[in-house]
């Protein structure tokens, strides 16, 4: 069994997964009081919005808001029935379906972009100063290049 965690490993650990749940939390609240998106629907409109032709293969969609591939279609269910996405058979592959981003959710997410955008710098970004935002950029960075980067010899 691995040793357990220092104090200050585990202070780090405890404020980085509370940092996130208040954050994800506050931004999601104002966009749905505001602009009746979710975060999770907002993350798959805007992913949408900069893909080529505005279409993605679900698993990669999946991916890029890290998303289950359940989870994701649970969600994208809901923005089907909105009109804001759907679902279109893949034109090099007829078995495989793209998510493609409609008018309709366009507009809805140049409609919700400023109250996520005012909540990322009210809840986050405008909390820091610029050496701590360059600070958290790059251990975060850090964090991601050694957790997808290849495996660690030992």
């Amino acid at each position: 069994m691995a040793a357990r965690l220092s104090d200050r490993e585990l202070r780090a650990w405890r404020a980085f997964l509370r940092a996130h749940r208040a954050v994800t939390g506050a931004l999601d609240a104002e966009l749905v009081d505001e602009r009746d998106v979710s975060l999770g629907a907002y993350e798959v409109l805007l992913v949408l919005a900069r893909a080529p032709d505005r279409a993605m293969r679900m698993s990669e969609l999946a991916d890029a808001v890290l998303l289950s591939r359940s989870g994701l279609t649970r969600l994208i269910d809901r923005m089907e029935a909105e009109g804001l996405v759907e679902r279109i058979t893949c034109a090099t592959d007829a078995r495989g379906l793209l998510a493609h981003l409609t008018e309709r959710g366009y507009r809805r997410l140049k409609q919700a972009a400023p109250t996520h955008l005012r909540g990322i710098r009210q809840h986050f970004t405008g909390r820091l100063s610029g050496d701590q935002l360059d600070a958290l950029a790059d251990a975060l960075e850090s964090i991601t290049a050694a957790a997808t980067g290849p495996p660690a010899s030992g």
